[in-house]
């Protein structure tokens, strides 16, 4: 009986699957051939969609120069792309469609956002770039992978990244193939800001999910959460953005119910009082949050390094699960600690890394070593810099190829260091 209930569920997914690809293929616009120079290569499906959007912004601007196009491998994900609107789309589930695409246009240089699985897939297409953009900045053991040596180039935050790369991958030319790019999006957070708030300290709280192995088990909302929440919507002069990882609760049941007591309780308490404005934030735009916020209280996460290129004071929740993975090296060797039980006194905790001179002493520094010149606009230099110079040697290998020696590879010494 359970394997027959198997094979039912795996044939309804398989038949919505092909429903929701026929639904894109009918959405999809047909590219005109040689149009597009960059490629987002997206394989993901809707629920990893965050990883991609944090972008729209910077490659905007990047489009206006080289158009760009998101290469999207997942029906679900595909759908996600057109109803957000923000880039062309091309669906492209079939590698034999793929190869088709590709084809038809000049592409120089593909993006990733993520370390899917399926990237090896598009390694295969030689005669462009293939670049790690990532979808953040942080010292997850993940920001140190030995899957950065499958992409030619990485675009990368600052110093801090190269030196954990240092650290932690062999033989792997860290100056010739990273660039410093600092973090384009902060450049834009304020875009989607609400109206400027009133006289109550506002106070981020965006904890991660609950990971699916020990040593990431990071999120902090069944440990610290409720207490930081309770606390905060009692106080009366502050005001709670709450912004759960989407993620949230999909390995832990009582971690997704504590994220939806916390959800209730902002409810109830703008009930109470409706001046006071708590937010439960699951929409997609994600910077403003971290650009409006007084403090923000944070787990181990890319949304720490995101904050830090804010430069403003954060608080970052301590792992209960003494398995968790917690870099010694980074900022978080040196950083404003919450544990689970100062979260009874996180109001003492948030006016303290406020107005402490030696705490945002050290955040200022910390600051420079991940993010360099964080002054706005900066960084969004950085990456079409970054981008000019990859196309700049995207031309100049191809122009090599035309005095190719007796092996097929261009005569000449190939691709030089980039600069930071």
């Amino acid at each position: 009986m359970a394997d027959s209930n198997k094979a039912y569920r795996l044939l309804r997914r398989a038949v919505s699957s092909r429903a929701t690809a026929r639904r894109v293929r009918r959405r999809v616009e047909v590219h005109e051939r040689g149009r597009f120079r960059i490629a987002v290569y997206f394989a993901d499906s809707a629920v990893n969609m965050y990883q991609v959007r944090q972008w729209y912004r910077p490659l905007a601007g990047i489009a206006e120069r080289w158009p760009v196009v998101v290469l999207a491998r997942s029906a679900r994900g595909a759908t996600a792309l057109l109803d957000d609107g923000a880039l062309p789309v091309a669906f492209v589930p079939k590698i034999s469609e793929l190869e088709q695409y590709l084809a038809s246009q000049d592409i120089r240089i593909v993006l990733y956002v993520n370390q899917n699985t399926r990237n090896f897939q598009m390694f295969r297409y030689a005669g462009r770039w293939h670049v790690f953009i990532n979808h953040g900045e942080s010292d997850k053991i993940y920001m140190s992978s030995n899957q950065y040596k499958a992409y030619d180039y990485a675009l990368v935050a600052g110093q801090a990244a190269r030196d954990r790369l240092s650290r932690a991958l062999w033989d792997y030319d860290v100056d010739r193939r990273t660039l410093m790019i600092g973090r384009p999006q902060a450049d834009h957070y304020l875009a989607a800001a609400p109206a400027p708030g009133d006289e109550r300290t506002v106070v981020l709280y965006a904890p991660t999910w609950e990971g699916d192995r020990e040593s990431m088990s990071y999120g902090s909302i069944l440990t610290h959460g409720e207490r930081i929440a309770r606390e905060l919507l009692s106080s009366g002069r502050h005001r709670l953005i709450y912004r759960p990882h989407p993620r949230s609760g999909v390995i832990d049941d009582a971690y997704g119910a504590a994220s939806e007591r916390i959800i209730a309780a902002i409810a109830a308490a703008n009930a109470a009082d409706p001046a006071a404005r708590h937010v439960h934030d699951d929409g997609p735009e994600i910077g403003w949050q971290l650009a409006s916020a007084d403090v923000a209280i944070l787990d181990i996460s890319a949304m720490i390094y995101d904050r830090l290129a804010v430069g403003r004071p954060l608080l970052i929740t301590r792992p209960v699960n003494p398995m968790a993975e917690i870099d010694q090296d980074g900022f978080l060797s040196d950083c404003e600690w919450l544990t689970a039980d100062a979260a009874r006194d996180v109001i003492a905790e948030v006016d303290r890394v406020r107005d402490d001179d030696a705490a945002l002493a050290r955040l200022r520094r910390w600051v420079t070593h991940y993010f360099g010149d964080t002054s706005p606009g900066v960084a969004t230099a950085k990456f079409h810099a970054a981008l000019e110079h990859l196309m700049g040697e995207w031309e100049a290998w191809h122009a090599g190829a035309t005095a190719a020696g007796p092996e097929g590879r261009p005569t000449g010494t190939g691709p030089h260091r980039p600069e930071a």
